[in-house]
Order: C-alpha cells, then sequence, then structure tokens
C-alpha cells in the first residue's frame, strides 16, 4: 500500500460517524478506515460496520471498538487521523479526545458540516439544536404541520439511530406505527419517530442518508431534517432553524457541535421562554448574539399537558423522563417534573432507589439522576429492566414523559399518565418564516 494512504480511525456513537464515512471516506482510495470507535450508546460496540454498508475496499467490513480502546487502536493500526464524528460534547472533552489522539502519535480531525451536507432536489428545512433536550422535535413537529396547512406536503427525514442490525437498516420507512415494530426499533428511536407517524407524516432514518434523501424525494415538497442531540444537518437546508435552552444558558457556547449550528442558523428559537429566569432568556440571547448577528432571534414555550389530570393530584409518583436529555443531555429535570408540580402530586418517588440492572448502571454513569428515571431502551434487556423498576417503585402513579407511549411497550402494574409537550411560538414570526419558505420553495 502506497505510505501515502492514511489510516483513519473514526470515533462515533453510531450516527455522524457512520454518514461522514459515507460520504467522505468511502471508495476514496487516499484514506483507510481501520476501525470505528463507540461512545455515549451502549450495545454498539463489537459489530462491524458490514459490508454491504462499508464499499469494495472493505470485504470484511469495518469492526467498531469501544472507545476506551482507542490509544491501543492507535497503535495497533499505525493511525494517521483520529476524526470526531459524534455530538453533544463538552469542549474540555472534545480537547481531551484530541489529547489522547496526538499523545498517541495521530492527528485529531473536526469535520466542517458543509463538506457532508447532501444536495437535495427539493427545498429543505433543518431543525437543530444548540443541546440534547432543547425542544428540537416539538418544533419540528410545529414546522410541519405549519406547512401542510400551507398545503406542501412534507417528508420528514430523522437523524440517524441503527442501533440495531446495520446491514437490515440502511434506509428504514415509516408511515405506521406498525412500523415501528416490523423495523424492531428502540425506546429512542419510538420516542422522535411515534409523535410524526401520529400527525400522519412519512419519517425516514437509517444509514446511507444519499439512498434516503433520493427515496424521500420521490414523495415530497418539502424536505425536514429532524436533527439528533446538537449535530448539524446531514442535508444541506435552504432554512435552518436552532433552538436553545435557557434552562442551560451558557450551553450554546460551550458544547460541540451546538455553537457551530448556532452560527450557521437563519432563525434562533429560544424555547422553554415560560419555564425560564428572565435573566438566562437575556444570557441565551446576549451569547447567540455575540456568535451569530445575521440570524433572527424568535422566543417560543413549551407548554406541558396530560391525558389524565385526575390521576396525578395528591398522588405518589414516579417520574420518567425522555432517555438522552436527562442522560448525555445533562438536563437536572425534564416535563415529567413539570407536570408533577403543574397538576400537584402528593409526592416523588426516588427513582434510583428502585433501578435494577443496566438502570443501575446508568445512574451510576449518569451522577445528577436520582429522582427521574430516563426511559432507556437501546436493547431488550434494558426494556425489561425498565419495566421491572417501574413495578418496583411504591407509587401511586407514574407520569411518563417519554414522546412514546410506554403502555405499549412494558406491561406496568399502576397506572401511567402521559405527558405532552409542544411549542407554542410567541407571536406569529415563526409563522411567517415559515409562509416565506413555502412562497419562495413554490417558485423553484
Amino acid at each position: 500500500m502506497p505510505k501515502s494512504v492514511k489510516n483513519v480511525i473514526i470515533l462515533g456513537a453510531a450516527g455522524r460517524d457512520f454518514h461522514d464515512f459515507n460520504v467522505l471516506f468511502r471508495g476514496d482510495d487516499a484514506y483507510k478506515v481501520v476501525a470505528f470507535t463507540a461512545n455515549q450508546i451502549p450495545f454498539i460496540s463489537g459489530r462491524p460496520y458490514p459490508k454491504e454498508l462499508s464499499g469494495e475496499m472493505y470485504p470484511d467490513g469495518i469492526r467498531i471498538y469501544d472507545e476506551s480502546e482507542l490509544p491501543n487502536l492507535i497503535k495497533k493500526f499505525s493511525a494517521d487521523v483520529c476524526v470526531m464524528a459524534y455530538s453533544d460534547l463538552r469542549y474540555q472533552d472534545v480537547m481531551g479526545k484530541s489529547s489522547v489522539a496526538n499523545a498517541n502519535g495521530a492527528d485529531f480531525w473536526l469535520i466542517s458540516p458543509e463538506h457532508t451536507m447532501l444536495k437535495s432536489t427539493k427545498p429543505v428545512i433543518a431543525v437543530c439544536g444548540v443541546r440534547t433536550g432543547v425542544g428540537k422535535s416539538q418544533t419540528s413537529r410545529y414546522v410541519s404541520l405549519v406547512l401542510r396547512k400551507l398545503g406542501m406536503k412534507v417528508v420528514i427525514i430523522r437523524h440517524p439511530m441503527p442501533y440495531g442490525i446495520l446491514k437490515d437498516q440502511i434506509l428504514q420507512r415509516f408511515s405506521s406505527l406498525k412500523d415501528l415494530d416490523k423495523y424492531k426499533t428502540t425506546i429512542e428511536e419510538r420516542e422522535d419517530y411515534e409523535p410524526h407517524i401520529k400527525n400522519g407524516f412519512v419519517v425516514y432514518s437509517g444509514v446511507d442518508y444519499e439512498k434516503i434523501l433520493r427515496q424521500a424525494e420521490t414523495e415530497a415538497d418539502v424536505i425536514l431534517w429532524d436533527g439528533g442531540n446538537n449535530d448539524a444537518p446531514f442535508i444541506k437546508p435552504d432554512l435552518l432553524i436552532v433552538v436553545a435552552d435557557p434552562l442551560r444558558a451558557g450551553n450554546e457556547l460551550t458544547y460541540y457541535p451546538g455553537e457551530t449550528v448556532a452560527r450557521m442558523a437563519d432563525v434562533l428559537v429560544i424555547n422553554k421562554v415560560n419555564s425560564a429566569k428572565k435573566e438566562d432568556v437575556e444570557r441565551v440571547v446576549a451569547g447567540l448574539r455575540q456568535i451569530n448577528g445575521k440570524a433572527k432571534i424568535l422566543y417560543a414555550d413549551s407548554v406541558i399537558s396530560v391525558d389524565n389530570p385526575n390521576g396525578i393530584k395528591g398522588k405518589s409518583a414516579l417520574l420518567v423522563e425522555d432517555g438522552p436529555t436527562i442522560t448525555h443531555g445533562g438536563m437536572l429535570f425534564g416535563a415529567a417534573t413539570v407536570a408533577a408540580r403543574e397538576y400537584g402530586a402528593g409526592s416523588i418517588v426516588n427513582a434510583k432507589r428502585y433501578a435494577v440492572g443496566t438502570l443501575k448502571d446508568v445512574f451510576q454513569k449518569y451522577t445528577q439522576l436520582s429522582d427521574e428515571l430516563p426511559a432507556v431502551g437501546y436493547s431488550p434487556k434494558e426494556v425489561r429492566d425498565l419495566e421491572a423498576t417501574v413495578n418496583l417503585a411504591d407509587c401511586d402513579v407514574v407520569i411518563s414523559a417519554t414522546p412514546t407511549d410506554l403502555r405499549h411497550i412494558i406491561k406496568a402494574n399502576k397506572p401511567i399518565v402521559q405527558v405532552y409537550y409542544e411549542l407554542k411560538p410567541r407571536g406569529l414570526d415563526l409563522d411567517s418564516e415559515l409562509k416565506l419558505f413555502s412562497k419562495k420553495a413554490t417558485k423553484q
């Protein structure tokens, strides 16, 4: 092999890493990707990136290792470059990984989103965020419904979550709730796909986003990219909406690649204004204005509702939250806590006390967790442990704020009250931006 060929290790979390490989490295004989590493998401290391996806240069596929092995992997494969390809990391953590790579003889690359964005033949709106849990999904839902009222057929492409058998997840199309079972989706996938499907939209996801995009284009007037974590879009948007969170004021300037997408934004939505302190909202606005003087800054509330208010009042409650938001998203509380307060729960039980199996490991890893139970379900074992934890809890009711309906996933021995949260823009500015986008799109 010529010495000019660079050996590459891609650091990822089963999403951005695969996309960067597909777009930048697959089929390029100037590079040899010798390994993927995995972090953030459990149960994805130890499997291969299969030959069906890796291409002719990799007839045996590419193995995925745990990121903790990175120093040894650099030496074992004589790696020249380590590519950072996952999201929602503190800058200190990003540079810590850079130091590991550099100290062991490898360069450390951060790739511009521009170099990996696919070009669509249809108009594209992307919704991204500065952190996990800022309210991207509720913003995407709002945008999709407004565009439909404007007469546009919207097809949603979701940021990847391929946590199963990768060769079976190359291109996935979800148009009914039965498709969630067909593709054996995790709780984390259901949280993002299910609300869109219930609203009557088709959702695409998977691994190969070139194939996904071209298929989605055949049935869409407009493509809506529904982002994950604080990652940049895989498809070049005509309008980029980025959501910020005043409950974590300052994070918009200290997390990768959240600041990047905030700098790229055409519209910045400050969400959860109804739950935040005025000074924190002002701090976020000042930080965003410092890095992006061209974007319009809009404001929105995150409005909570439940399907059975009487089931909460005066009752002892176990709180179940959207998993990523309170785990690697770092939120100290979620929508279940807000619902418990607004609907008068009598008391809150300590979720950590009842955790079993893999849920104990989650509490040990994310030490900020205590009263709230993250709805993690990346594997059947985690789902079983979630069910066991819920059933062990000594309480009257479960208040569940995961966007998927837990009553269809676990068999609980106590009633579950479902929490809903939707975006409510302040004023008509967001609607006006979408109307302007619609007019431009119909002229193309």
